[in-house]
């Protein structure tokens, strides 16, 4: 029997490393794998052309373009981002000192319904007590003009007022120059490197983002795995072998990454880093599946209906295919 050829596009991550070289196959499937670099990139390809069988997607479109019926393809609660998003609050010292300053200020957000956005903002609500409902909401381009990814990728609540940056600016440049207070999202400004004035809400933010990890158990999601929709309902065995595939890939990342010889990557302090990974999370830092991500997918289904992007919470298996590390690899 012939393979079915696929596309299949993440960023070029380590965990993904063993399937872009060939070293793991997806089963029946002939591969053509196109590692891109700029994840807000893929989001707009496919969301405008369902350029890709197979690719990486926004966490948050995952959630609201299903429940709106909108979306073109199926997820698979494969999740090749996660990130931790308290350091990536960054404030203008002269207007922002604690969470509780947030509040009623001037925020950018390179797009309101961004997934680090999403997060931050819940966060900020439950953990800090901060009410988001008078912030001045400006989008704009962290480092380079203009929104990423543009109409294909933005949802805005109905009702809410967001303000755009204009053309000619920067979010970076106006948090320096203190005409917005705060910035959230995903990307560092360059003005924290370059500015006085620029620096994180949470200077310490490893150690309170391990103690948000070691108090809730939620790795925080960012992008989730999605296969063209068509495609899917003609082939339903591929989300199980994508998955397998994925879970096989990254194992192998994970036994590199140990190899204690010598450094895997250009990071000299490596073993320590590896050491407090097994401490705080175990054997698998980077868990796939629903069961072992369902806190931190309902978290998320919730701080989306405060947000005004979803209508009601949604549960896991609404969004992604049910399949988990025992029926995938079994």
């Amino acid at each position: 029997m012939s393979k079915l050829k696929l596309s299949f596009c993440t960023g070029p991550y380590d965990r993904m490393s063993a399937i872009f070289d060939g070293t793991v196959a997806i089963d029946g499937v002939e591969l053509d794998a196109r590692p891109v670099q700029q994840p807000m990139e893929i989001f707009s390809r496919m969301l405008r052309n369902d350029e890709f069988d197979v690719c990486e997607m926004s966490l948050a479109h995952c959630f609201f373009l299903r429940q709106r019926g909108l979306a073109r393809f199926v997820s698979v609660p494969v999740f090749p981002s996660k990130m931790f998003r308290h350091s990536f609050i960054f404030v203008n010292r002269n207007a922002v000192a604690t969470p509780a300053d947030l509040k009623g200020r001037r925020i950018g957000v390179q797009g309101f319904q961004m997934t680090a956005a999403v997060w931050i903002r819940g966060l900020l609500r439950e953990d800090y007590g901060v009410s988001l409902d008078d912030v001045q909401w400006i989008e704009g381009g962290v480092n380079e003009k203009g929104v990423a990814g543009g109409d294909a990728t933005s949802f805005h609540p109905h009702g809410l007022a967001i303000r755009s940056a204009g053309p000619d600016k920067t979010l970076s440049d106006m948090l320096a120059r203190g005409e917005i207070d705060a910035l959230i999202g995903a990307v560092t400004p360059a003005s924290l490197y370059t500015s006085p004035d620029v620096v994180r809400l949470f200077p310490d933010y490893h150690a309170v983002e391990r103690a948000y990890f070691e108090k809730t158990g939620v790795f925080p999601i960012m992008h989730g795995l999605v296969i063209r929709e068509a495609l899917y309902r003609d082939h339903r065995w591929i989300a199980g072998h994508v998955y397998k595939a994925c879970e096989s890939a990254k194992r192998i990342a994970l036994d590199k990454m140990r190899f204690s010889a010598s450094l895997q990557f250009m990071l000299p302090w490596l073993g320590e880093h590896l050491e407090e990974i097994q401490t705080v999370f175990g054997g698998d830092p980077w868990a796939y599946g629903i069961a072992a991500n369902r806190k931190a997918l309902e978290n998320f289904s919730r701080y989306l209906v405060a947000d005004g992007l979803l209508k009601a919470p949604m549960a896991p298996e609404e969004v992604f295919v049910p399949i988990d590390r025992v029926s995938a690899l079994g």
